[in-house]
């Protein structure tokens, strides 16, 4: 897959099948439309392509972020080549895109710089000049400008229809267990190992530590089940069983909130390195405890749970 981060530096000649759309979480109702875009892109010969923003329309209307990303952009970009498309153009929501009229946002962008023969959107699509623009509007000015319009109906879990919206709330509560019902895939974050307070390791449970972005929607403060993809020693990527801690240590200080990953049976130096911490299920919310002592024998409890878990999945 090509990426492209601005309309300039689209170099493909041909026309292509185009999905709209902002993508953040790459749902299931995303994947349906990408791989509908794909068929379509098939059936007709030609190149599949998805466009998107980089940044949030919300975000930049509002001069500061009302809305949380679920992933980064190098998380987004690799699950919509996992859904198989050819291109990838992804440019900033800037003043033009914000002020651009339903009219010349299909004429100029969607038949002009994207070059689109077809395209696909979602059922709840807007876009342009204060979100003038509809699925209707964009079949209106599809007859004009030589593009056909598909578009997707909701895609529904568990009688709920799937949205970023909804999983952005799933992981603020702490239903991690259910993002893998909303994307086909286990929420995962990852990111640098930073230097804590080594508390962990004093009291017996040393653990790696992760800033967490306030750009990112983040998972409740709580104790989690969960896996983490390491670089060992040997130059060798493992997945390894764990226990993570997301929160603000109450018991301990006031600190920012983070994520602390304790590995079962390793204890290798990687600060600096990359990880990726993958969340399997909730154990307990975070809370205060009295003392140290109160704190460990907790701890302990709790990575019990986590190895039983862990050894009934093995």
């Amino acid at each position: 897959m090509k990426i492209y981060t601005s309309l300039d530096s689209i170099d493909y000649d041909a026309p292509v099948a185009l999905a709209l759309g902002n993508f953040d979480g790459v749902h299931k109702g995303h994947q349906a439309l990408i791989s509908e875009t794909a068929s379509i892109a098939r059936r007709r010969g030609i190149k599949s392509a998805v466009f998107t923003f980089t940044n949030h329309p919300a975000n930049v209307i509002a001069q500061k972020t009302v809305v949380k990303n679920i992933m980064d952009f190098d998380e987004k970009a690799e699950a919509i080549r996992n859904c198989g498309v050819d291109y990838l153009v992804s440019v900033d929501f800037d003043k033009a895109m914000r002020e651009s009229l339903p009219e010349a946002f299909c004429r100029d962008i969607l038949a002009g710089a994207l070059k689109a023969e077809a395209v696909a959107c979602g059922f709840n699509f807007r876009f342009a000049y204060k979100a003038q623009g509809t699925p209707d509007i964009l079949k209106h000015f599809g007859l004009l400008y030589g593009y056909e319009t598909s578009v997707m109906e909701p895609v529904y879990v568990d009688g709920e229809i799937v949205s970023s919206t909804v999983i952005r709330k799933a992981i603020s509560e702490g239903r991690v267990s259910d993002y893998i019902n909303y994307t086909g895939r286990p929420y995962d974050i990852e990111g640098i190992v930073i230097q804590g307070r080594h508390l962990g390791r004093r009291i017996g449970f040393p653990t790696v530590n992760l800033a967490l972005s306030c750009e990112m929607v983040q998972p409740r403060n709580g104790v989690y089940i969960t896996k983490t993809l390491v670089n060992t020693c040997e130059g060798v990527s493992r997945w390894l069983p764990s226990i993570t801690n997301v929160g603000n240590k109450p018991s301990v200080g006031i600190f920012d909130k983070n994520a602390e990953t304790h590995i079962f049976g390793f204890n290798e130096d990687i600060y600096g390195e990359k990880i990726k911490v993958e969340f399997i299920k909730i154990l307990r919310l975070e809370r205060k405890f009295p003392d140290l002592e109160t704190l460990q024998a907790r701890i302990h409890e709790d990575c019990l749970t986590a190895l039983a878990y862990h050894s009934k999945e093995e």
